[in-house]
């Protein structure tokens, strides 16, 4: 072969191999970004082995061994289930769990669910009965559907869900939230169901989602509200630090509730596209064409959450059983602003399910946070 021959097939095979890895970057970054609100990834599907009055039977696994309470969910199934029943004659492959509740369908031997940290199903009457109003909150997208619970303070709780859930999410706070006399709004966001659909069709992890907080304050604060308090999961808690840092109302903002904080953008995407069966030689490709294709910036969150900005008491509730946000990066936070925030850790608990845990538990912590911000 001739050396120009030659010089112009390598150039060629590179270009192939360069425009295949790019190709693959999209692929994983896809897998990572379009999938924030489908069911998470990393816990096993579970078989139904029987069930009984108040209890069920559970393929034996580290996550039907969780501590707490959890939504259970499957193809027209919904359930809720409690804490792992002692003295119970089962078999050695099996566990069983509390039954509370069945919600949608039928639970029979043979049906395929998961833990969800997502309880209840509906909305706030229908899963709780709760009186409400459904609002529209003007966003820079279009309206964004909002569940309105009112109460009997001045400061508002804006609840936001975050990866893998709906606004269904927030409810698992709700009526603790109520007995506390607070008004509770709780936000759908572009993306989610009835909100307008992101231009680029993949989530931002909070980075551009933040304005619909950002919205849901100034909403408030037009309808009475004197002050905020931002109660986000997951990526909503990331949406809560950049709307605190941001917003134009931000004096409003008295307080932030972060449960499984989304701190680190590079690596939730590496771990979303791991756990969606991206090859680990891509993992790297996935990063770059996600910052490439969404705008993502390290340093834009690196600001919000920087100690010496942080503005407002941070109520943190976090552990290191999560397998999406880095933990380090919460205790990191913790100890550099003690004056300001308050890490609850949480073991045993996977990503955003810190509730879920220890529901008892997570309401005290939460409401010797809430007190003097009343």
């Amino acid at each position: 072969m001739r050396p120009a021959t030659a010089t112009a097939a390598a150039v060629t095979t590179l270009i192939g191999v360069g425009a295949a890895a790019v190709a693959a970057g999209r692929y994983a970054s896809h897998a990572a970004l379009r999938g924030t609100r489908r069911p998470l990834p990393g816990d096993p599907r579970l078989t139904v082995h029987a069930t009984a009055p108040g209890r069920i039977v559970l393929t034996r696994s580290l996550a039907s061994l969780r501590p707490g309470t959890y939504g259970l969910e499957g193809t027209g199934v919904h359930a809720v289930v409690g804490p792992v029943l002692d003295g119970v004659p089962h078999d050695a492959d099996t566990v069983v769990r509390r039954l509370v509740r069945v919600t949608e369908g039928v639970l029979q031997p043979g049906t395929r669910v998961r833990l969800t940290p997502q309880v209840h199903k509906g909305d706030p009457y229908a899963a709780l009965g709760i009186e409400h109003s459904e609002v529209l909150v003007p966003g820079e997208l279009g309206a964004l559907p909002a569940w309105f619970v009112p109460g009997a303070r001045a400061t508002w709780v804006i609840a936001v869900h975050g990866l893998g859930t709906t606004r269904e999410h927030t409810m698992n706070v709700f009526d603790f939230l109520l007995d506390q006399h607070f008004p509770v709004l709780s936000l759908a966001y572009r993306g989610d169901a009835g909100a307008p659909r992101p231009p680029d069709g993949l989530g931002h992890l909070g980075d551009s989602e933040w304005r619909d907080l950002d919205a849901a304050v100034r909403h408030a604060v037009r309808h009475g509200a004197e002050r905020v308090i931002v109660h986000g999961w997951s990526v909503g808690a990331s949406m809560a630090l950049r709307t605190a840092a941001n917003s134009g109302l931000r004096d409003r903002i008295s307080g932030v509730v972060l449960d499984s904080p989304v701190l680190d953008w590079e690596a939730t995407v590496r771990r979303l596209a791991a756990a969606r069966r991206t090859p680990a030689p891509l993992l790297p490709l996935a990063v770059r064409a996600a910052q490439g294709r969404t705008g993502l910036h390290h340093d834009r969150l690196a600001e919000a959450v920087d100690p010496q900005t942080l503005g407002v008491p941070t109520l943190i509730f976090h552990g290191p059983d999560d397998s999406l946000a880095p933990w380090h990066r919460s205790r990191q936070l913790a100890d550099r602003r003690p004056d300001l925030v308050t890490l609850h850790t949480v073991v045993q608990a996977p990503h955003a399910a810190m509730w879920n845990a220890d529901p008892t538990r997570y309401q005290e912590v939460l409401r010797r946070f809430l007190t003097p911000l009343m």
